[in-house]
């Protein structure tokens, strides 16, 4: 593919220093912007690319949806492309990702800027139209909140208006996860240059095109681009940021493994009159051996599963003071204590976990019958954690099946196995890829140290700290292919409903993200 040119058409580049003037007034030129300053220009930047923003959401962007991909791929190509950055798509099947770069002027030959690589994703969720409270779940629809708790809607030229209110919030499909994202860090982008203000980095934005599905290609992607990618750091714009609304730095996060467990009983289902009592129900011994897994206290019981997670004395200082408000959480979740793995919240995200996500067997309600199945179907997830990888956990759930008395066949038992061993059932792992990997920098390591530092510089205090997340993003492929430092910095508010229905983000949220990304855009990375 042929790589546009680093200078766009002079036309271009004048048409967008036009339209930066009369977004921001009179550019200047600064070193850096202060506190006050990023603020004041945050809250502008906002204003000029909320018509963009609608825009993008516009464009559908269903991560099953390949033409949709496509479409979003060209838009953000000629945004970025309109900025100066080199912006290309990178071949993905009929599913491209796209890049883009941008290489500031040198301020010292002795000190040349380093590299971060920026991802971020552009796919987005599967929508069901009929759930949303809106006309389409494409069409960004402005709202506030009213005395009664409810959501009315506003008139969209409020937005481009005049003065917001921070509490209003923009619905639509991606607004929050994670197109929002990528247009504060372009409007971020444009409030620097308007400033005069040069990035202290070398940019490099890489946008996934498959997050939404696990993203299955983003290793032999990054494979494919090494030379590319290659960068000194990466920052994640992913996620939302914590409870509190505080500024977020989050160090790593859980994989996931997959495994399905089936417990066999008779070839055929069975009249529970005529054959109760005499041949086992697989229902009721697959429930004993999931209970054999976990105690009551929600630890699981499986010898060795959290033996390798250790913590000193400094990581139990950096969970403790993340500002949990634990009566809160239970509230919210419905529940009235919490499982004791951990002896707290953050505590418990750092342990692999064995979740049972649902089980299949016979039929209930009207369609139910008086047999005994002949089968009891489990699908379990496994939250790895970097101590733990999928593999140490697959063999230690084996081992304990076994213990059981359980002999594991490959597919269906045969005939010669059934006659032969009273308790039958077969474990199957799901393929394991990078992108699913668990992976965490280090607190003290030179972009976590830059990035606590451009926080503190941006806000005035230090950010919420976060060890290591529950969920699964795609780090582990590109921290295994460029062996790169990553930290997770969430924008989004918690509450912003991603991969359900009426998908929101607070635009009190938008314009402090633009204000964070200009901070980690201005600041060198030493």
């Amino acid at each position: 593919m042929r790589t546009p040119s680093r200078i766009p058409h002079r036309s271009r580049r004048l048409a967008l220093v036009a339209s930066l003037i009369l977004a921001y007034g009179t550019v200047v030129s600064a070193t850096t912007l202060d506190r006050a300053q990023l603020e004041q220009s945050a809250g502008r930047a906002a204003a000029a690319s909320y018509r963009e923003w609608v825009e993008l959401l516009a464009i559908p962007n269903d991560a099953t949806v390949p033409a949709d991909i496509q479409k979003n791929v060209d838009w953000l190509t000629k945004a970025f492309s309109r900025r100066g950055f080199q912006a290309q798509a990178l071949a993905n099947g009929d599913k491209p990702m796209m890049y883009a770069e941008y290489t500031a002027p040198e301020a010292s030959a002795t000190a040349p800027r380093k590299t971060v690589l920026f991802y971020m994703h552009l796919d987005g969720q599967s929508v069901t139209p009929s759930q949303w409270a809106q006309k389409s779940p494409w069409e960004a629809t402005l709202k506030a909140r009213a005395a009664d708790g409810k959501w009315e809607t506003l008139p969209l030229d409020k937005l481009y208006g005049g003065q917001v209110d921070p509490e209003w919030r923009l619905f639509a499909r991606s607004s929050s996860d994670d197109k929002g994202p990528i247009v504060m860090f372009l409007a971020a982008f444009d409030a620097l240059k308007a400033a005069g203000v040069e990035p202290g980095v070398n940019i490099k934005v890489l946008l996934d095109s498959e997050e939404e599905k696990g993203s299955p290609s983003l290793g032999q992607v990054i494979a494919q681009n090494l030379a590319l990618l290659r960068n000194d750091g990466m920052v994640i714009f992913d996620g939302p940021m914590h409870q509190s609304n505080q500024p977020t730095l989050v160090f790593g996060n859980r994989g996931i493994q997959l495994v399905q467990l089936k417990v066999f009983g008779a070839s055929q289902g069975l009249h529970s009159g005529h054959y109760g009592n005499y041949s086992a129900n697989p229902v009721q011994r697959l429930a004993s051996l999931l209970a054999s897994m976990k105690d009551e206290n929600g630890r699981v019981t499986i010898p060795g599963y959290y033996t390798p997670v250790k913590f000193d004395e400094r990581a139990r200082k950096i969970m403790a003071a993340v500002p949990d408000d634990e009566a809160a959480l239970k509230r919210r979740l419905g529940i009235a204590s919490a499982e004791k793995v951990g002896a707290n919240y953050q505590e418990a995200m750092q342990y692999p976990s064995l979740n049972v996500r649902g089980i299949a067997a016979g039929d209930v309600g009207p369609k139910a019958r008086t047999i005994i199945p002949e089968v009891a179907i489990a699908d379990i997830d496994l939250r790895t954690v970097p101590e733990t990888p999928p593999e140490s956990l697959v063999a230690l759930l084996r081992k304990h099946i076994e213990k059981q008395g359980y002999h594991l066949v490959n597919g269906e038992p045969t005939a010669e196995e059934r006659a032969r061993y009273p308790k039958l059932a077969s474990l199957t792992a799901g393929e394991v890829s990078a992108s699913s990997s668990a992976a965490r920098t280090d607190l003290d390591a030179p972009i976590s140290k830059w990035l606590q530092g451009v926080m503190h510089d941006t806000y005035g205090k230090s950010p919420v700290q976060i060890r290591m997340m529950g969920g699964t993003v795609p780090t582990g492929a590109a921290v295994q292919a460029l062996k790169s430092p990553f930290v997770i910095v969430p924008l989004v508010n918690a509450d912003n409903n991603q991969h359900s229905f009426d998908e929101n983000m607070r635009l009190g949220n938008y314009r402090d993200g633009i204000q964070t990304i200009m901070g980690i855009l201005q600041t060198p990375f030493k």
